[in-house]
């Protein structure tokens, strides 16, 4: 298996360019973080706009960027970018989110930039999420399906990254530490609930690289910065 650059990666801040910063939090704070790569996403209300926005305002610092687009109609093409981080939903109850939207993106993209596109094995964990919703996931898993899953993505089909998606609750550690057995390559990104360093530490410990993203538009920029210390402790 080939490396990227998330194997030096402890940390990732995720920002949703459908949601506001909190007052006097500037993107540039956020890039000043010590955060290791910024991800530009979301699931809902996202648009080329909106993404070129937060790009461009993030663009001068000194932090890799990434956009993980929601559907092919958001995709931006900017320099600024490192690359391209695209879901591939396993737990999907529609086989569009695992292939079908990148069927149609491939479809309609006569140059698609290989060398930066970069999949991402999602498994969704939370059914409360937007994003279980919009992918009509079954989130009714055990740590062993997740396990099977994670094995499934790097095994079966290659991939490079499993995100283990709880985006708006902490996840179960059990969960996690089986998902993490279950790879040997593989990276596990895990992502939903971090809210400070003891949260952001209990993950960690499992997973090689954390994702938070609504702590940094509810909190800021103190509270990003504990979980990147905790990343880096873990």
């Amino acid at each position: 298996m080939t490396t990227g650059p998330w194997d030096d990666w402890n940390h990732i801040l995720k920002i949703d360019p459908d949601k506001e910063l909190p007052e006097g939090v500037t993107y540039g704070d956020l890039c000043a973080t010590g955060t290791d790569a910024i991800e530009v996403g979301g699931t809902m209300g996202i648009t080329e706009e909106k993404m070129e926005a937060v790009v461009d305002a993030c663009a001068e610092h000194d932090v890799p960027l990434y956009q993980e687009p929601s559907s092919p109609d958001v995709v931006i093409d900017n320099r600024a970018l490192e690359g391209y981080l695209i879901p591939t939903v396993f737990n999907a109850g529609s086989p569009f989110w695992i292939t079908g939207a990148h069927k149609d993106w491939v479809r309609t993209d006569d140059d698609m930039d290989w060398d930066r596109t970069w999949t991402e094995a999602y498994v969704v964990m939370n059914p409360e999420a937007d994003v279980a919703e919009y992918t009509e996931a079954d989130c009714d898993l055990e740590p062993a399906d997740v396990a099977a899953y994670a094995e499934v993505a790097e095994r079966m089909f290659g991939q490079e990254i499993v995100y283990l998606e709880y985006s708006g609750t902490l996840g179960d550690e059990d969960v996690v530490e089986a998902a993490s057995e279950a790879i040997d390559e593989t990276t596990l990104f895990y992502g939903g609930g971090i809210h400070d360093y003891d949260s952001a530490a209990s993950m960690a410990q499992y997973a090689d690289v954390i994702v938070v993203g609504d702590l940094a538009h509810d909190e800021g920029v103190e509270a990003v910065r504990e979980t990147v210390e905790a990343a880096r402790d873990a």
